[in-house]
This record gives structure tokens, sequence and C-alpha cells, in this order.
């Protein structure tokens, strides 16, 4: 079975898959949370997602309450601040839990590949960004204080556009 397979709740709670989330594109899939020092990021997410969206990219958010409880809102406190905070338009999944026993199965497969310094294993602090190829493959993986438009990111999400 493919990452892409693997039940995803939308934030509205509806059944999806990660597939039908990221609609068969490459994807930045980032565990997100509304109150950490990290949030400005949606700006930054959003832009690559309105940038690269007509080339077959998207973001995708995952919101998560691992750390330091700095997601605790509903699913729709959470869809009203990314709306009307930063204008997010990319697709939200439901919570999801990042590590330890109750790791969602998407993580349990993205934490299998290495950062840039090689490290795999437990996302380390929200904004962490895995980028996941059309076919599910994950591509790179970047640390949570790399910016949305850090270099790296953006040269590795060109590339996995094509």
């Amino acid at each position: 079975m493919s990452i892409l397979d693997a039940p995803l709740a939308r934030l509205d709670g509806t059944d999806a898959t990660l597939r039908d989330l990221t609609g068969g594109r490459a994807a930045l899939l980032v565990n997100v949370a509304s109150r950490c020092g990290l949030t400005p990021q949606y700006t930054g997410l959003e832009e690559l997602h309105d940038t690269y969206a007509g080339r077959g990219f998207t973001v995708v958010g995952l919101p998560c309450n691992q750390f330091g409880e700095q997601e605790p809102g509903s699913a729709d406190e959470i869809a009203t601040f990314c709306s009307a905070t930063y204008g997010v338009t990319f697709p939200m999944s439901e919570k999801v839990e990042v590590n330890g026993p109750s790791r969602h199965p998407v993580y349990a497969e993205l934490t299998k590949a290495p950062d840039q310094d090689g490290e795999a294993g437990d996302v380390r602090w929200n904004f962490e960004k895995f980028l996941v190829a059309p076919d599910g493959a994950v591509v790179a993986r970047f640390g949570p204080t790399v910016a949305p438009d850090d270099p790296r990111l953006v040269a590795a999400i060109e590339a996995a556009c094509g």
C-alpha cells in the first residue's frame, strides 16, 4: 500500500486519503500548529501553494498538538484561524499525532526519510516539512526552522514539479 492510500480525514472530518488531499500532485506535508513561534510560516506556505499549484504542487497542513500543546483548538477553530489570519487555501487534515505509539500511518512512513543532515526518525517540532512526489515517494525532508522560501526547499519543489 502506498502512503497515498492511508486514510486521513479532512479538517472538516470527512473521510479521505492522503491521495485525496494531494490530488495526485507533488506535495509538501507540514505538521502545523496555530500557537507556535513558527506559525507565521503559514504565510510562506500559502505563497508556495499559490506559486506552484499550476505546476502540479500543493501544500497539505496536518495539525498536530504534540509539541507544547500548540494546536489545542477544535477543527472549526483551526480552520477559522488559518483562513482568517493567514488566508490559507491549501488542504488541511484532521489533527494527527506525528510521534509515539499513536503516530499516524502517514508519519510512520515519512519519518523513515532522513533530513538534509542525514537524520531520520521522530519529528522534532511543529512545521517539519516532507516533500512527497506524486507517486507518494518521500523526496526530501526539511527541519522546522527551514523557511518556506528557503532556496533549498524551493529548488526541491521545482524539481518535484518537473
